[in-house]
Parts: C-alpha cells; structure tokens; sequence
C-alpha cells in the first residue's frame, strides 16, 4: 500500500524541517495555533523557492465557524484565483450552512474557480450534521481529499466513523487522518483502519530569541504566551515516516 503524509506548517522553516524529514505533502497556512488561516502569498513563494513538495493552500479568512458571508467568500476566491496563478497544487476549504449541512451552492463556485487544482475539504466536515450525507456531497463536487478526525476531538476516538467512511469513499476520494496525528497515533491507525493518508503538524514549542520582555505590556492572546512560537519537530514527522515506510 501507498501512504501519504501532510504536514500542516505555517513557517518557511517549519516546511523545509517537514520536507527534509519525509512529509509528502505541505498544508500551508498561518496561525495554526488557532486551527489555521489562509497563508499570505509571500510566505507560499518564500517556501516554494526553496523546494518543490507539493503544496495544499488553507483558504480560511478568518477564525471560528465555517459560516461565511457573501464578503468573505469573495475574499476566499480571489485567494483561490491568486494560489491558483501562483501554481499551487491543491486548496483545502469548506463551508457550512446555518443548520450545519455543506453550503453546496458556495462550494460549486469555489471549486469552480479552482479549476485543475486540487481540493480537500477540511475540518468544516468535522462539524457537519450528517459526515455521510456530506461525503456524497464531497465526491459531486470532486472533491479529492476529506480531512477529518472522525468527527472526534482525536483520531483515535474517531476510528469506528473513519473505517465507515473509508468503506464508503470510494476509489475517487480519500480520507485524511487528522487531529492527534503523532507515531504512537498512526501505529494504533495502521492496526485498526486501512487508512493511508495521514495529516500532521507535529508542533513543538521553541523559547523566543527576546531577552528584553516588557513586563507591562501583552500583546499576546489571554493565557497565551508571545515568547514561544510554534515550530515543526523533525523527530515527530521522521517517526511517523519510519512507521508508514516499514
């Protein structure tokens, strides 16, 4: 069997550790401390200069839900259209509707404007009412990839609707593992699903080079400190890598 494995990064230096240590496939994105938003197109060139692992774009304008406004969805395709000229391999999106079903008719445009490229549906799906009228849905759209832990705060919890949606999926559309995604995870996955895609950031978190830090002044998020920042750990991809190479 062929395994796939995504890292979700939101650094330069944070792609490269992941491509170095055997991520197939980059999700890009910024503030994944806060489940990701969409990346800024120098960040994406800045990354893409320096390797050439394919890369799936986050369009997320904003955190929270995944209802947007007209404004916001037209946000969201001009960043469609900008990756899309820039040659980015794939989108990652999803948008719901007030009663929780997939907003259909704002999917159609947005995967219309994607044209060739790619497009996994993310964890919009993990909020949905009903995952397997929306994995019917997915697959009308052409959507080719459905990011989901199981609708679970952990994959692992998640597993009995994993294999159900494995089962149904088809040949045309593949699940990807996410939330909690580490080696220990993927060793438990390998046993109890036939899953072959897996999506991880494997964050650690690193010290700030600051060493003068004004003591009256926040200008990070409440019990949230600005003096570490996340970064992706090479020992946590190059173990997952080792598990789904052996």
């Amino acid at each position: 069997m062929s395994y796939l494995l995504e890292c979700c990064v939101d650094s330069v230096e944070s792609a490269l550790i992941a491509a170095k240590n055997g991520a197939d496939r980059l999700e890009l994105c910024s503030n994944l401390i806060i489940g990701g938003t969409t990346p800024s197109l120098s960040l994406y060139n800045r990354i893409r200069e320096q390797t050439d692992i394919p890369i799936h774009i986050l369009i997320r304008p904003r955190f929270g839900d995944f209802l947007y406004s007209e404004e916001e969805l037209q946000i969201i395709l001009e960043d469609i259209r900008l990756f899309r000229k820039s040659s980015a391999n794939g989108i990652v999106i999803g948008c719901l509707s007030p009663d929780g079903s997939l907003n259909i008719e704002a999917m159609k445009r947005l995967a219309e404007a994607s044209f060739d490229m790619s497009i996994t549906l993310h964890r919009a799906f993990d909020m949905c009412r009903d995952p397997y009228e929306v994995l019917e849905q997915a697959k009308g759209l052409g959507v080719h990839s459905i990011l989901t832990s199981g609708q679970a705060d952990s994959c692992l919890d998640g597993i009995p609707l994993l294999n159900s949606l494995h089962e149904k999926a088809g040949q045309s559309l593949h699940i990807l593992a996410g939330a909690g995604i580490n080696a220990e995870a993927v060793s438990v996955l390998l046993k109890e699903t036939s899953l072959s895609h897996f999506h991880m950031s494997g964050k650690r978190l690193i010290k700030s080079g600051m060493n003068y830090r004004n003591p009256k002044v926040s200008m990070g998020l409440k019990g949230m400190s600005e003096y570490e920042i996340w970064r992706t750990d090479p020992e946590a991809v190059r173990s997952v890598r080792r598990l789904l190479r052996n």
